[in-house]
Parts: structure tokens; C-alpha cells; sequence
């Protein structure tokens, strides 16, 4: 059997289940997302109807639509930068000599990763409470009024971004430490030599050498931020005055709320489809950045 014959045949099973487990939902959503499934249609297939785009169509002229979209395109454009500036320092830190039990802090850090997201969201809720919260009382010992943090259209949003790079920016440090550990010691060695401040060898070693390593963590980053559900769903369910609402909250609404499926489905596909051009950018500027 040819080497190419039988890496077919290996792989055969995974890609079967790649096929069945996610191509064909995947095409079977972009079929719904062209018809008016409903509550209606799932009682009665008589009542689907294929209508082409107007779900598309009926989306664009959806102010909600647009509200989600700007919240969720605050939550990256703010929570991407926070998430992986906190994931670098640490990383950056622990990877230092000076750093003691670096072990310890490294399972401390990334414990958050590995933790619940409704129940943590849950913790948080009573953390930031208005007249309960610990983070009101810290701050009214410096004597600030309390702040309505999940109840303030302009603090809601701020505080779920805060949640959300506490919660993961522990996976992305460890990433960053491996792509650390890979750079030689000799490069360091010699700019020591050479007089090379701690800034001097921050700027011209370590963060030309992690730039394909900050590609990745950016992407995937961007990824995971641009799904957005849980921290809103739990801490202030879209509001205040729909202020935290995602465009996968929007979703669940459309389809789990008020059953429209078909529009539901075409909100995944728009989704997708400003993922893939953020992520097509991304790779242009790595590449025009000399990172490929």
C-alpha cells in the first residue's frame, strides 16, 4: 500500500466524523438560515418556506442586530488587547529569573481556564453586587460612591470584559511561556554583552521572536471574544438597556426565544462570516509582519 493510500485510509474514520458531526449541520443550518423555519414549521414541515435572503436582509434593517454587533465588536476591540496584555506580563514574569514557585503561579493563573463560566459568572454577580459587592467596599475605603456595575449601561460592558480576561487570560500565558522557553539564551547572552538594556532586549529579541506565537494567541483570542453568551447571559441577561446584548445572545433570542430558527441560523452565517474576514486580515498583516 502507497504511503499517500494508506494516510487516506487512517484517516478516514476522523474525517467521517468530521463530516457527519459537523459538515452536514453546518450545511443543513445554511439551508435553514434561507427559509422562515419557526415554531410553526416544527409542528408542521407544510409551513416552511424557502424565502432566499430576506432573513439576511431582514437582519441588516434590524436595529437590535446593529445594537449586538457594536457590543460585540466593543467587547473585542477592548477585551482582545486587556486579555492578551495580561497573558504577556504574566507570562513575561514567570518566565523570569526572578520569579519564585513560578510552578505554583503558573496552575494558580491557569485555574480560572478550567473553571466554570456560569458558576464563576455567578461569583462575580455578587463580587461587583451594588450594595453587597467587595468591590464597593474596597472602594468606598477610599471613599467612592458605589458604582452600579452590572446595572450601568456605561460600567456593564466594562465589567464583563474585566470578567472575561481574568477568566481566560490564563491559557494564553501559557502559550506565551512556551513561545519564551524557545528563544535561545545566547541571543540575551550577547545583548548583555553588548549593554543592552532589559527594554532594549524586551524590544529587539523577545518580541520579534514571539511574534508568530502573538499571531496565534491573537486569532485565537479574537475568536473565542467574538462568541460572546455566557458572561452576559448570566450576569446581566443583554442589559442594562441592552447594552451587554452579543450577537450570540441576539441568536439565542431569535432562535430559542422567540423560535425563528431560519433567522437564527442566518446570524451564525453573518457571524461567521465577519470572523473569517477579521481572521483573513490578521493573517495578511502576520505575513506583510515577516511572522510566517
Amino acid at each position: 500500500m502507497k504511503a499517500g493510500t494508506a494516510g487516506w485510509v487512517f484517516s478516514a474514520p476522523a474525517l467521517a466524523v468530521i463530516v457527519v458531526f459537523f459538515g452536514l449541520p453546518v450545511l443543513a443550518a445554511f439551508g435553514l438560515s434561507l427559509t422562515d423555519f419557526d415554531i410553526y414549521a416544527l409542528a408542521d414541515r407544510g409551513n416552511l418556506r424557502f424565502n432566499g435572503l430576506h432573513n439576511y436582509i431582514g437582519l441588516l434593517q434590524n436595529p437590535l442586530f446593529w445594537t449586538a454587533l457594536g457590543n460585540t465588536l466593543y467587547f473585542v476591540i477592548v477585551g482582545v488587547p486587556v486579555s492578551i496584555g495580561l497573558s504577556l506580563g504574566a507570562a513575561l514574569l514567570l518566565h523570569s529569573k526572578l520569579a519564585r514557585f513560578p510552578a505554583f503561579y503558573r496552575t494558580a493563573f491557569f485555574a480560572p481556564v478550567v473553571t466554570t463560566v456560569v458558576a464563576v459568572a455567578v461569583i462575580w454577580r455578587y463580587l461587583f453586587h451594588t450594595r453587597y459587592g467587595i468591590a464597593n467596599w474596597m472602594l468606598s475605603g477610599i471613599g467612592v460612591h458605589p458604582i452600579d456595575w452590572l446595572g450601568d449601561p456605561h460600567w456593564a460592558m466594562p465589567t464583563i470584559i474585566l470578567f472575561a480576561a481574568w477568566k481566560n487570560f490564563g491559557y494564553n500565558m501559557i502559550i506565551f511561556i512556551a513561545g519564551l522557553q524557545s528563544i535561545p539564551e545566547d541571543l540575551y547572552e550577547a545583548a548583555r554583552i553588548d549593554g543592552a538594556s532589559y527594554w532594549q532586549q524586551f524590544r529587539f529579541i523577545t518580541w520579534p521572536s514571539l511574534a508568530p506565537t502573538l499571531l496565534l494567541v491573537s486569532m485565537l483570542t479574537m475568536a473565542g471574544y467574538f462568541q460572546l453568551f455566557a458572561e452576559p447571559y448570566v450576569m446581566t441577561q443583554g442589559g442594562p438597556l441592552q447594552s451587554t446584548v452579543s450577537v450570540l445572545y441576539f441568536m439565542y433570542d431569535e432562535g430559542f426565544k422567540w423560535w425563528r430558527v431560519g433567522s437564527a441560523s442566518a446570524v451564525a452565517f453573518l457571524l461567521f462570516l465577519l470572523m473569517f474576514m477579521v481572521a483573513t486580515v490578521q493573517l495578511w498583516l502576520g505575513r506583510r509582519g515577516g511572522t510566517q
